[in-house]
């Protein structure tokens, strides 16, 4: 993953979720920091991942790219990827929401 610099931003991923009944934080955590590691920071125009709290339980997962294409390319190669999968299956499925930006202006 590139240092950010911020006039490279133009996309990002924006995933809100809650975790399933029995999944700690501390788990979430541990997961998100392997899957940044692991796999996003492995991603080509993938500028920065991060970890969200919201409330009522919700989390935001943030990934800034180089295009809104290519956040989209990266978050559709989750499903293949078994470090990607563990971070899924402690999502509560009905509350996904996963949604694409696109930066305008500089």
């Amino acid at each position: 993953m590139n240092t950010l610099d911020i006039n490279q931003f133009t996309g990002l991923e924006w995933g809100r979720f809650k975790l399933k009944n029995g999944v700690t934080e501390a788990q979430l955590l541990a997961c998100h920091a392997r899957v940044t590691r692991e796999f996003m920071s492995q991603q080509p125009g993938i500028l920065g991942h991060y970890l969200l709290k919201g409330p009522d339980g919700q989390y935001v997962d943030l990934a800034l790219a180089d295009s809104q294409n290519r956040a989209e390319q990266v978050c559709a190669m989750w499903m293949d990827n078994a470090v990607t999968l563990a971070l899924v299956e402690q999502l509560d499925p009905a509350s996904v929401d996963i949604s694409f930006w696109q930066r305008l202006g500089a």
